[in-house]
């Protein structure tokens, strides 16, 4: 199975390590930070949501518009915009940059996020308009003539988009969330299926009940799964940097920090505080300090080592089914150059082993 590398691009340094920016908005800083993961190799970059960000579609057309090949995964909140301008709009940001646009669905795990924006539907509700609301972007993509709606969250009459997108039948769609109701729309909508930097063992439990779940809607699906490397010449210099790290967040978290949010915890974050409760270090060379450190606020786990050494760690991934790596560093503009030796040297492990493979059968 081939494998690519999602990254993540920001208007201003998105790292837990680095101190809060209030009102900052760096336009070069997004320029050379997307520049940088498309020479380094990355397939795309994650542009990530937040109910006090900036907004994600006007940032990835940005990014789309100062490079050639990389794509971008906008994340998206159902329920802010009517689905059909979104199809329309993420259509057009399809057409824009030759085929590059996919979508990252995140129904919302914090009711103090969501509430920000207006939203004050409990979870359950939320997933169900999702499934509403995926289900009708893909009915928009692919219709030939104007359709009637009305369902539970929306209603409308004869809604087209006449803008289709470049990639068919439709934009990719990504999934992620732990709870059963976010594993049951994975299954029934998700091309990728998006699980935190969690253990082996914890990964391929996920894998198995996503996998099971899309089996139940005749489906497959893939997987990707997202963790902050931490790279040195020497394993010792590696432990040593990610010790520094440690501090720096701690410093930063003793001032406040607007990238680690409040509200309780989504599922997934509790599946990797348990993780990081039993120990810093797990399998070969999984660190949860900034997880524990942190409440485990998004993809906060890391790999560890070496270059080869961290390589091979991806590797029992992908034996899990994991063919999309999301990878991000606490030093973001200098880990995605960094980043570029780790992607040829994961992928050359994934060559031989499916060599290997192939030789064997």
């Amino acid at each position: 199975m081939p494998i690519d590398f999602t990254g993540l691009v920001a208007h201003v340094t998105p790292s837990e390590a680095y101190p809060p920016q209030p009102g900052a908005f760096d336009r070069d800083y997004l320029r050379s930070l997307a520049q940088a993961h498309e020479a380094s190799g990355f397939a795309r970059v994650l542009i990530g949501y937040g109910s006090v960000f900036p907004d994600g579609l006007h940032l990835g057309t940005y990014v789309t518009g100062v490079t050639e090949t990389l794509g971008v995964m906008l994340a998206h909140r159902p329920g802010f915009v009517a689905p059909t301008l979104a199809a329309r709009t993420f259509a057009t940001i399809d057409q824009l940059s030759g085929g590059r646009a996919s979508i990252h669905i995140i129904t919302g795990a914090s009711d103090d996020e969501q509430q920000r924006d207006g939203d004050f539907l409990d979870k359950d509700q939320r997933y169900a308009r999702s499934d509403e609301y995926v289900g009708l972007l893909r009915r928009l993509w692919t219709e030939t003539a104007p359709f009637d709606h009305e369902g539970t969250y929306y209603r409308f009459k004869a809604g087209f988009a006449s803008v289709k997108p470049v990639q068919k039948p439709y934009i990719p769609i990504n999934f992620g969330g732990s709870s059963e109701a976010a594993i049951e729309a994975a299954g029934k909508h998700a091309d990728v299926y998006a699980l935190f930097g969690e253990t082996l063992a914890q990964v391929r439990e996920q894998v198995a009940r996503v996998r099971a779940a899309a089996a139940r809607h005749g489906r497959q699906i893939r997987f990707s799964l997202s963790l902050r490397p931490i790279l040195a010449d020497t394993e010792e210099a590696a432990w040593a940097r990610a010790d520094a790290i440690l501090e720096r967040v701690r410093s930063v978290r003793a001032g406040g920090n607007l990238y680690i949010r409040g509200g309780q915890p989504s599922v997934g974050a509790l599946r990797l505080l348990d993780a990081a409760a039993r120990g810093d270090r797990h399998d070969k060379r999984l660190w949860t300090a900034i997880a524990r450190e942190t409440g485990a606020a998004g993809n906060s786990t890391a790999l560890v080592g070496t270059v080869d050494q961290v390589a091979d760690a991806l590797l029992d991934y992908y034996d899990l089914g994991i063919t999309t790596f999301l990878i991000r560093g606490f030093d973001p503009l200098e880990d995605a150059l960094a980043y570029g030796a780790l992607i040829k040297a994961t992928k050359a492990l994934v060559a031989e082993r499916e060599q290997a493979r192939l030789a064997a059968e």
